[in-house]
């Protein structure tokens, strides 16, 4: 007798599971859980965050964790910040398209995970940029996923390197600036 395909979760699934103080995301019909972000990780993503704002003033509106990115029938992720620059595609679910920027900043338990599934998600799906932030060197990787590919478009290390983004100009901080007070 054949074996019966495993059955792939959908939206309705994702938003029945517990309301227990643990990051939940579905990739590919399979779902992943996170406990919530350690306090570091939350000032780096802050800290990320007040940047991306000034750039983006009025052009985007930028979300951070927990919002739901609503990418497929059987993807919803929770990036620590999204960028989006079409305002139709905020609902009151979450972000229901490919946004234009996601930051995944890198812990130890989510760093793996984040850099090859998660990655490989946002490219097929239609995620315009990838930053993968690590806090603690401080570094970061900007990727630009396209058909199912990441191209590496900066990899920036170190306290005082600067960033600066080819398809975002006039972005520009020093990387350091993410791991101060």
């Amino acid at each position: 007798m054949p074996h019966a395909p495993p059955h792939k979760l959908g939206y309705d699934d994702y938003a029945r599971l517990p309301d227990d103080g643990k990051r939940y995301e579905l990739l590919d019909g399979e779902v992943f859980v996170t406990p919530a972000p350690n306090t570091a990780h939350q000032r780096a993503a802050r800290r990320i965050f007040r940047h991306l704002d000034a750039y983006f003033a009025d052009r985007a509106e930028i979300f951070w964790a927990p919002t739901d990115v609503i990418l497929g029938p059987h993807d919803v992720l929770q990036p620590d910040l999204v960028v989006v620059d079409d305002p139709t595609s905020v609902s009151e679910r979450g972000i229901e398209r490919a946004p234009l920027l996601v930051v995944e900043i890198l812990s130890p338990s989510t760093q793996r995970r984040d850099r090859t599934l998660k990655l490989r998600r946002y490219a097929a799906l239609g995620v315009g940029h990838v930053w993968l932030v690590d806090y603690e060197i401080p570094a970061i990787e900007c990727v630009r996923p396209r058909g199912g590919d990441a191209e590496r478009i900066v990899h920036l290390e170190g306290r005082d390197t600067v960033v600066e983004h080819p398809d975002f100009p006039g972005l520009s901080f020093r990387l350091g600036t993410i791991q101060e007070p």
